[in-house]
């Protein structure tokens, strides 16, 4: 269990973890794929979702990305995820964990393998592009995840202790990258696809960020005439 107090800085991957989105991921690198002469089915594509597009495209279909095909799939995976971006959805309790996280003095950063337009975006469309200032994305590691170049990124843009941070996500790939850098990750069930042994190198397992806000205020408050936490979500 997280010891809530010592964290000073949380980061968040944003696929999955903040938006609904793997799923139209999947489905988008699926579509490009079948346009391009390769046939993989989205099941397929989807347990590799959380990998940049660096490991994405040699292991579902062994095109580099800097190859001239891979390019150009990846220019229409691109093109075909942001023209259903805007029908995705935050997941349950993103924005009122983040504001809980600032209200308490905990620093907020992203560290996500997508790119700095598409992380913009996300965001915006999440509703919490005013709450994460410091952002670090595929753009600024010359690996994206499992590796932990983007975790290490994110923590020097946040000027962040790896022993007082805790990275937040919801694939095996953010606990893997999160692990290589020396920080502590906790699992969110809300990417929609890995159970939970995938997940066991995570310290905890939560089903949302509504669930993880719930939990961090039980072992925060300061017991009063019979509040709960639940009735502070819901306020």
């Amino acid at each position: 269990m997280i010891d809530v107090g010592r964290i000073e800085t949380v980061l968040f991957d944003v696929d999955g973890t903040l938006i609904d989105s793997n799923a139209a991921h999947a489905r988008a690198w699926a579509e490009a794929l079948r346009e391009h002469g390769v046939t993989r089915r989205e099941e397929e594509i989807r347990r590799l979702i959380g990998m940049g597009g660096d490991k994405l495209l040699p292991a579902a279909a062994n095109i580099e990305e800097q190859s001239a095909a891979g390019q150009a799939i990846a220019r229409r995976k691109k093109a075909l995820f942001a023209s259903w971006l805007p029908s995705l959805e935050p997941t349950r309790g993103a924005r009122a964990l983040l504001e809980y996280m600032r209200r308490q003095g905990i620093a907020v950063a992203i560290a996500t393998s997508a790119d700095d337009r598409e992380v913009k975006s996300l965001l915006k469309r999440a509703g919490v592009d005013d709450l994460i200032p410091t952002r670090s994305s595929k753009d600024d590691a010359g690996e994206s995840k499992p590796d932990p170049d983007i975790v290490h990124a994110a923590l020097r843009r946040a000027k962040a202790r790896p022993e007082r941070t805790l990275l937040i996500g919801d694939t095996p790939y953010d606990v893997e990258a999160a692990r290589r850098a020396g920080v502590k990750a906790i699992a969110l069930r809300c990417g929609g696809y890995w159970p939970d042994e995938s997940l066991r190198d995570a310290v905890e397992i939560f089903d949302d960020p509504a669930a993880l806000l719930v939990a961090w205020q039980e072992r925060t408050a300061v017991p009063q005439s019979g509040a709960t936490a639940s009735d502070a979500l819901s306020e």
